[in-house]
């Protein structure tokens, strides 16, 4: 294949989001907007990526480079156009074969096969292709001047006449390039607009005034959606949770209430997996075959083995680890541990940073008390352990395969294999005591009424 470099702009400050952060690192499907086009880059085979930002993104920067640690940056001390942005990898793209990208980094529900629709043009002999979309209102988009095939210019809004205006074809968020044009023509862009900026989209015509080959590909409106403020991050939001619940029920996932499930960018679910009503997954979220997932539970950072049922209203997070055939019923929280197979949490618990064997029974309103104000300690459990409801395990501790503890206890120090501990305070009945305590009520509460 062809060499491609790809240059994504990211150096705008994005102020109509009314944030201190950064416009492009607010997430949709819980990854930055600008993780989703630094994804699709690679998807479209970029075999460098530059990243160009403004002085004061060392976030983005960081965030990108944790994804993608092969991303080249470079900066734009000073606002000044598109054109004056791209030329910015100028690095990189001296010394670039083959084609040039350049895509606009707000556009989070961009795929790979988007950038394809404009290089497929080069390959077929173009030496420019532009992706457009025909949006249901162009207003603020830059209009396509064409002639059949081939794009004379593209008009920003603000200066197109009222033609021009009605005009349906639109400037979507690629720009691509043969790189010897790439070079030739981005130091001629000038400031000959109402913005007296350095508009990359001046290239469509320098292009033409040099004889080159100029058209364009084309892209669903949904695909090349950008994001300027939270209403339309909102959008975004709803438009690639319903690609990704379309995606799973092809894929053999059942849902209950599609609309009311949503996903992240990287949650992976195997076959035959059901999903109730009103459940929502974080990322790092991988589930595996039959696994039974009811309503109002919150995943995220966890691994789900096969033929495991969870909830109603369970949360499981932070690296936790469950395999096949494990129960969780409702009011079960999980964090940082893992859970064997075959192991049951039916109702009312915290497990963790713990370690429990397989097949064991965890009794209702079992804690694992992981937290002693300053540092977080394990808890362990062999196999077929029976912890009795209300237990609390105080960590570091470890409790024997087949352990038993009774109902109630607080569990301070090790429980040998087969034991079982009783750790709470004797029972003791007074006889005749209850009214004593009544009457000594009444008097209180009737002391608190003068």
């Amino acid at each position: 294949m062809t060499e491609l470099l790809s240059i994504i702009l990211a150096a705008g400050e994005g102020t109509r989001m009314r944030s201190a952060q950064p416009k492009v690192l607010h997430p949709v499907g819980g990854l930055p907007i600008i993780g989703h086009v630094a994804r699709a880059a690679r998807e479209a085979g970029s075999d460098r990526i530059a990243l160009v930002t403004g002085p004061r993104h060392q976030a983005i920067r960081d965030m990108v480079a944790s994804l993608d640690p092969d991303v080249e940056h470079f900066e734009q001390a000073e606002a000044k156009g598109t054109a004056h942005a791209a030329s910015m990898a100028r690095g990189l793209y001296e010394k670039a074969t083959g084609y040039i990208a350049v895509v606009y980094g707000d556009h989070p529900l961009l795929r790979g096969i988007n950038f394809r629709a404009v290089l497929d043009r080069l390959d077929a002999g173009l030496d420019v292709a532009i992706l457009g979309f025909e949006p249901r209102d162009p207003t603020g988009y830059g209009r396509f001047i064409t002639d059949g095939d081939t794009l004379l210019a593209i008009r920003e809004h603000k200066d197109a006449s009222e033609d021009e205006r009605r005009i349906r074809l639109c400037n979507a968020c690629i720009l691509a390039f043969r790189a010897e044009v790439f070079r030739d023509l981005i130091d001629k862009v000038e400031t000959n607009n109402a913005q007296s900026e350095y508009y990359l989209t001046d290239m469509v015509g320098l292009a033409n005034a040099a004889g080159k080959k100029v058209g364009y590909g084309l892209a669903p409106e949904n695909d090349v959606m950008g994001v300027n403020d939270r209403s339309q991050l909102a959008r975004a939001e709803k438009l690639f949770q319903q690609v990704r619940r379309e995606d799973f029920m092809k894929a053999g996932v059942t849902l209950r209430d599609p609309d009311s499930v949503w996903f992240s960018w990287d949650t992976e679910i195997g076959r035959d997996v059901t999903i109730f009503p009103n459940v929502v997954f974080g990322p790092g979220v991988k589930i595996a075959d039959n696994v039974e997932i009811r309503a109002f539970c919150d995943i995220e950072d966890a691994v789900i083995g096969s033929g495991a049922s969870i909830g109603p209203f369970a949360r499981i997070r932070g690296g936790a680890e469950l395999d096949e055939n494990v129960h969780l019923g409702n009011f079960v929280e999980v964090k940082k541990s893992r859970l064997h197979a075959g192991v049951k949490a039916g109702h009312l618990s915290y497990l963790g940073d713990a370690e429990i064997g397989s097949r064991t029974n965890i009794g209702a309103g079992t804690i694992t008390c992981n937290y002693d104000g300053m540092n977080k300690d394990r808890t362990v459990i062999g196999a077929d352990a029976f912890i009795g409801s209300n237990t609390a395990l105080v960590a570091p501790v470890t409790l024997g395969e087949g352990a038993y503890t009774a109902s109630g206890s607080v569990i301070t120090e090790d429980v040998p294999k087969d034991a079982v501990a009783f750790a709470r305070a004797r029972q003791q009945n007074k006889l005749g005591y209850a009214p004593v305590l009544k009457e000594k009520a009444r008097v209180r509460k009737a002391a608190k009424g003068k």
